[in-house]
């Protein structure tokens, strides 16, 4: 019978035959082994919040939330062990209770350990060495498509290690993940307004250069860089602007988007009151400088979206640019998305997002592996999932155009010729470590299957 699944923003849906939550690593194996009641392929899945079908099948799913137990908290040598179901947001707080946190406090409090383990992610303002939450995994344990145990970590199997971090699941299901922790932190953010046209590429990397940690929300020819400062003491409002700050991103920037989307159905409405929260936003990022910015602790900034309706929702793509090319690729975006507009109506209706990520070759696919980067992410809290998807078809274009670098969990629509050029002989090493761990295709759906180059290009 079929066991519909949708990814977090609705615009996936998949009808694995098996739908089975698994409690115990037994029942992982048991699965594996039995291709005749559980049929390829198999694919592991959290919170399903990827806007790519990198879940999706039509043969089973291993929803892994009931396994979501922590292990062990190695306080004196900050190590975190957990199954790989529980998510980051609930990790958070057992840490928290023991006045520890994670290396990597990820927006998306959603995602859960396993996905974080094995697939990208990105953190702009907490990555001080790295800004992938894969990059401080310790240790991995999984059952391998054939039903075996395997293990890697640090001190064992480093090699093995680096391949898994980025193994998208497809080498096995990831039960058990340790990771890096560190003591709670208390961090102020600042917020810089500088008019686009105004930048220079010296100014831009001075931010860079001088961060702690950097994002930047580009709002029509705005841009505001929120830079990251540790301080010692949090104030007496650190938590309402926490709870505001999760507010703003977790139900009202995209309700407001939708709301005017859905209900001005006249052009020169539409776009007057989309100019109008365009203005509000700004004036906001303006109030934020000229009060000093927020200070709140470093798990708050972890969002929860398990409660966000379904008008309240946006979706993102994200493709990493050279931190050297950053300034020209973002005034040819900003050009490129007017002109799209003028020619189609359509334009993202919340800001655009930016993550200076540093240099991290802990990963085989590694966004950051030869260089930083600094990405550009269109953020759109979309009524029409059809021009939003013709967007993202025409920003892909352009992406690859400006040498862009697309995640296979968050850049929907990407395709083989853009892994490929991105990730160049490591794309080729990953295809063939992934037929090498599972040469029958166990857990190879038709989306990986797709994108893997082929055994003798």
């Amino acid at each position: 019978m079929p066991n519909p699944v949708v990814n977090y923003d609705g615009s996936i849906t998949t009808t694995p035959q098996q739908l089975v939550y698994p409690e115990t690593v037994d029942q992982i194996q048991a699965i594996l082994r039995d291709s005749a009641t559980y049929p390829s392929p198999v694919r592991a899945m959290g919170s399903y919040h990827s806007l790519t079908p990198c879940v999706s099948t039509d043969g089973t799913i291993l929803n892994m939330t009931k396994m979501a137990q922590v292990v062990e908290i190695d306080s004196a040598g900050l190590t975190f062990t957990a199954q790989a179901g529980m998510s980051i947001l609930d990790a958070s707080k057992v840490l928290r209770a023991r006045n520890l946190q994670m290396m990597l406090n990820i927006e998306i409090g959603n995602m859960t350990l396993g996905s974080a383990a094995c697939c990208h992610s990105k953190d702009g303002l907490d990555g001080i060495e790295f800004g992938q939450v894969c990059s401080y995994v310790a240790g991995l344990r999984w059952v391998t498509p054939a039903g075996d145990l395997a293990q890697a970590s640090e001190q064992g199997n480093p090699d093995l290690l680096h391949t898994m971090r980025s193994s998208y699941g497809l080498c096995g299901v990831i039960y058990e993940v340790t990771l890096r922790i560190k003591p709670m932190e208390v961090l102020h953010f600042t917020y810089l307004p500088r008019p686009v046209d105004e930048l220079t590429q010296d100014e831009v990397d001075n931010l860079m250069d001088n961060s702690e940690g950097l994002v930047c929300w580009t709002v029509g020819r705005t841009s505001i860089f929120q830079q990251r400062h540790r301080v010692t003491e949090t104030g007496i409002l650190s938590t309402l602007l926490a709870d505001i700050r999760r507010a703003l991103w977790s139900f009202e920037g995209a309700f407001l988007g939708q709301l005017i989307d859905r209900f001005a159905k006249d052009p020169t409405l539409r776009n007057a009151l989309q100019q109008g929260d365009f203005d509000a936003a700004n004036l906001l990022y303006s109030s934020l400088h000229l009060l000093g910015g927020i200070t709140i602790l470093a798990p708050d900034k972890i969002i929860n979206y398990d409660n966000t309706p379904d008008f309240a929702k946006y979706a993102f793509t994200f493709w990493a640019f050279p931190r050297s090319a950053w300034l020209a690729t973002l005034r040819a975006y900003l050009d490129f998305a007017d002109q799209y507009f003028k020619t189609t109506g359509f334009r993202c209706n919340m800001p655009l997002g930016a993550y200076h990520i540093h240099l991290d070759t802990s990963s085989l696919l590694s966004y950051t592996y030869n260089e930083e980067i600094f990405s550009l992410d269109p953020i759109h809290a979309s009524t029409d999932n059809t021009a939003w998807l013709a967007f993202l078809s025409a920003f892909n274009d352009f992406a690859f155009q400006n040498n862009g670098i697309p995640l296979l969990n968050q850049s929907p629509l990407v395709q083989r010729q853009h892994v490929e050029a991105a990730y160049g002989q490591r794309w080729l090493q990953f295809s063939a470590a992934v037929r090498a761990a599972d040469p029958n295709g166990r857990m190879l759906n038709p989306y990986f299957a797709a994108l893997l180059s082929p055994e003798n290009p």
